[in-house]
């Protein structure tokens, strides 16, 4: 009974979120439809396509606020590009695994030519003569397996305990001395070269290039312009610092073309110059909101409907080791704050400029216009226009006067004209 009520339950309510939603696209209502709270055993009994289409959709991150891309590359066929490109790949894997192919690598070596030169004492009869003084093997103090691969450690790493010596009476491991010690420098020139480089990877540098939590718009000089702030927590510089800022959005061309994830550029200043940074304390970065922005029909109530991402990129050198270094982040919708600052961080102390990274991220609000720039720019046109019509209308005003006052004067000379005629009659008569 309890399972056939169960049943009973889940499908009343598929039935009824189905009617909802089909009432939903017939019925054009404004009065939204709250369906009922349903208890938690209800909610875990619900099919999982009911309980997706009541979730929120969430804006998918293209980076991340750690500057990682969030793109996974999938059913790659072409694998043994990897394989052209080993050095690289092997500084791109993970410290574990890169650990682990660096022992490997070396064991396997030492293992390969200790093998080789136990079977060289194998097949030459060393084994069999290890008591015999007269016997001159091929390599001395060898009488086994892990005697031929603590040789091969000691020839590989020229540690040369003199213990084990090879003797000039076998040439086929003369051979096979020069071939360990030629590949052997070439092992430890490449595993120490990915380790070296493992290690100085400038994107560890970039770890202390913060950006702020959250980009804001406001009015700066009279225009509307999104900002965020970057700043560098060290001491040493970053030499050439330079900012770009790309607006990640989906679009539909006019031939019906779906763009997914389409990428345009963002200006912060490039044909001014404001884009290169002299990163000492901590900056905020403008972008101007123009006929150019793709932000230009954007006003404050639109802004929370639109599924679109800014990815600020900060490039430049390390001034210690001169690598170049580059950090990101990203700001989506919830991420953008619509009418406010940036606290000031810096303040004057005696003798230096001391910065405040507590006051990094916070913001204040101000009293911002909750309109897009287009709209403002034409209440500043719709405004300036009165102001030339006044000129010509009291042109016009004036023009009117004057004809008024001719009007008048004609009058009154034609009224003069007609009582002078008439006491001339008078006189006459």
């Amino acid at each position: 009974m309890k399972a056939w009520g169960k049943k009973r339950l889940i499908k009343l309510l598929e039935t009824n979120v189905l009617e909802g939603d089909s009432m939903d696209q017939d019925v054009e209502s404004p009065v939204a439809i709250h369906q009922p709270k349903l208890p938690k055993q209800a909610r875990d009994d619900l099919p999982r396509h009911i309980s997706r289409d009541r979730t929120k959709r969430k804006i998918q991150r293209y980076v991340r606020k750690d500057g990682k891309c969030n793109v996974h590359h999938g059913n790659v066929r072409e694998t043994y590009r990897y394989l052209t490109d080993i050095f690289t790949t092997l500084v791109d894997l993970k410290w574990r695994f890169n650990l682990l192919i660096f022992v490997m690598v070396y064991t396997v070596t030492w293992l390969f030519f200790g093998m080789i030169w136990w079977l060289i004492a194998y097949i030459r009869g060393d084994m069999d003569h290890i008591e015999d003084p007269s016997w001159t093997p091929c390599v001395t103090n060898l009488n086994g397996f892990v005697s031929a691969f603590l040789f091969s450690i000691e020839t590989e790493t020229t540690i040369g305990y003199g213990y084990r010596v090879i003797t000039d009476k076998c040439p086929e491991g003369i051979i096979l001395l020069l071939i360990q010690s030629v590949l052997g420098s070439i092992v430890n020139a490449f595993m120490v070269g990915c380790m070296f480089v493992k290690i100085s990877q400038p994107k560890k540098r970039a770890e202390t290039l913060v950006f702020s939590t959250h980009a804001v718009i406001s009015m700066r000089d009279g225009k509307l312009c999104l900002m965020f702030r970057v700043g560098d927590l060290r001491n040493s510089h970053i030499v050439e610092a330079s900012i770009r800022a790309k607006l990640i959005k989906s679009k539909q061309t006019s031939e019906g073309e779906f763009i997914p994830l389409n990428q345009t550029d963002i200006n912060v200043g490039y044909y001014t110059g404001d884009d290169r940074l002299f990163l000492v304390s901590p900056l905020i970065i403008s972008h101007e909101i123009n006929q150019q922005s793709p932000f230009w029909e954007i006003s404050k109530a639109q802004l929370p409907k639109e599924e679109l991402e800014i990815v600020v990129i900060l490039e430049g050198m390390v001034e210690a080791t001169g690598m170049t270094c580059q950090a990101r982040s990203s700001y989506i919708t919830s991420e953008i704050l619509w009418g406010y600052r940036f606290t000031p961080v810096l303040t004057l102390e005696d003798g230096f400029y001391e910065v405040d990274y507590n006051s990094f991220h916070e913001t204040y609000e101000t009293s911002t216009p909750s309109l897009s720039a287009k709209e403002l720019a034409e209440l500043a046109s719709r405004a300036e226009l009165p102001l030339s019509w006044s000129v010509s209308s009291k042109l016009n005003q004036h023009a009117e006067l004057e004809t008024e006052e001719e009007e008048k004067n004609l009058e009154e000379q034609t009224e003069r004209n007609g009582d002078v005629a008439n006491l001339e009659n008078e006189s006459k008569v």
